[in-house]
């Protein structure tokens, strides 16, 4: 299973991050607090925390065949945010989505995950998962707009950095088969 490193909906273009994306990716969305806010890691602080990320995803694209995705706006060329596809054993893959506050409310997130979707359908992967704290509402609608649906069973907690680091949370779990 290998994704395509850049992908391309009617607004947006997925692409595998480069390490030139740093500065902005750390200035748009990483080290923006109220943006990583329910994220399951933690506000970037410096460029070079968004570097390791960078280094991280480069080895899980050689390694995987898949990784984070940086958003780009077709019309102007703005980062927007990011996402990805995690690839995990069993045909089985999490995805995630974040975007810059002034990209909030336009679909963007629903129109990349969708891109998500169907990059994850086209390599064979059977079931998409993404992890959402219960009170970032608008994820969860985003997710259930996509088709995914909660998982009632789901009964695990994980750290939210950005909420109270170190102490686990409810955690909500969103599921999506795949054909």
């Amino acid at each position: 299973m290998k994704a395509p490193p850049l992908v391309e909906t009617p607004r947006l273009v997925l692409a595998a991050p480069a390490v030139t994306d740093a500065e902005l990716i750390f200035q748009r969305y990483a080290g923006n607090d109220d943006v990583t806010r329910y994220l399951g890691w933690p506000t970037h602080r410096t460029v070079e925390d968004t570097q390791r990320f960078l280094a991280f995803s480069a080895v899980q694209w050689e390694r995987e065949g898949a990784g984070p995705y940086v958003i780009w706006a077709k019309a102007d060329g703005q980062l927007l945010g990011g996402t990805g596809l995690g690839l995990e054993p069993g045909a089985q893959a999490i995805t995630g989505y974040v975007l810059a506050k002034d990209a909030w409310g336009r679909g963007y997130a629903t129109e990349a995950l969708t891109a998500v979707v169907e990059v994850a359908t086209d390599i064979g992967v059977r079931h998409l998962y993404a992890l959402c704290h219960p009170q970032h509402r608008a994820s969860s609608r985003v997710l259930e707009k996509c088709g995914f649906q909660q998982d009632r069973g789901w009964n695990r907690r994980t750290d939210f950095p950005n909420l109270a680091a170190g102490k686990a949370q409810h955690v909500l779990c969103y599921r999506r088969g795949l054909p």
